[in-house]
């Protein structure tokens, strides 16, 4: 199987904005699209315009790419992602990640609202992804391999880029944000885990559980983008709080923890955009 339509996606974006080069991707997850309206000189196109971009069922997922500039750094910012549960299957995201990588991306920041098992990260908490658990059943990556894009058989031991979460680490202590560190794990959804999974994922070693990231991430390496992520939690844990699980909660506190995130992105993004660029590979 080959992804033309990440091709097509992308010869559409460049005639939307002739001569635009993003060096960074980035994924806003649930209630965290209020960061692409700070983009300037911005020019936003709806995933349905655009061959295989899946457009999202979710409350918060708002569909489209903003391409613009932010703290100095050009950037294609997809508003909302699509996920496993919304039935598109292991291969979600991989056409707009791939898109990212035509485009000129050489990273890929990645935002979404999580769970957390630790109670001393807590609703409104950032937690940086160092790693993550895949509960989903499978990878974006069966099937046949496009070479295009990718190696048949490749590495996720730096799957969480770690000289990015250093810098982001750093860009945390100067904004003075209290900046978590986590494993996530991924499960299908759409229904909350139970409290015996999460007893489950604790002995595994996950920090985080979410119902996205990981399919998005596992394209990302394979076709050589740089990953980072941060999860804003959004609550505790089955079996660890006293709240009722539910998608208008995840919205609240996605919306609280935004403040924060934009503010540490705002100061990363800076940084980074002093980083001398890598040539794109595609």
């Amino acid at each position: 199987m080959t992804d033309d339509c990440a091709f097509e996606a992308a010869a559409i974006i460049r005639e939307r904005k002739p001569g635009f080069v993003p060096r960074l991707g980035l994924i806003l997850g649930s209630g965290l699209g209020v960061l692409a309206e700070q983009l300037s000189d911005a020019v936003s196109v709806r995933f349905d315009e655009l061959p295989g971009f899946p457009v999202s069922t979710v409350h918060g997922h708002a569909g489209e790419l903003v391409l613009g500039t932010l703290c100095g750094l050009p950037v294609a910012c997809l508003k909302g992602r699509a996920h496993f549960y919304e039935g598109y299957g292991m291969g979600v995201m991989t056409g707009p990640v791939r898109t990212l990588k035509l485009l000129g991306c050489e990273t890929l920041l990645v935002t979404n609202a999580a769970g957390s098992l630790r109670r001393e990260a807590d609703a409104g908490s950032l937690v940086a992804v160092t790693d993550h658990i895949n509960l989903l059943p499978g990878t974006p990556m069966v099937g046949p391999n496009d070479e295009r894009f990718g190696p048949r058989f490749f590495s996720l031991s730096n799957a969480y880029d770690r000289e990015l979460l250093g810098l982001l680490k750093a860009s945390a202590q100067a904004s003075g944000i209290q900046l978590h560190e986590g494993v996530y794990a991924a499960c299908p959804g759409p229904n909350f885990e139970t409290a015996a999974e999460i007893r489950m994922m604790s002995i595994l070693g996950a920090d985080l559980v979410g119902m996205s990231l990981v399919p998005e991430v596992i394209a990302a390496r394979h076709c050589g983008l740089k990953v980072l992520a941060v999860s804003v939690v959004t609550n505790l844990a089955e079996g660890l709080g006293t709240a009722d699980l539910s998608h208008e909660q995840t919205l609240k506190y996605a919306a609280l923890g935004a403040k924060d995130l934009i503010a540490l992105l705002r100061v990363f993004l800076a940084d980074l955009a002093g980083w001398p660029a890598t040539p794109a590979a595609h």
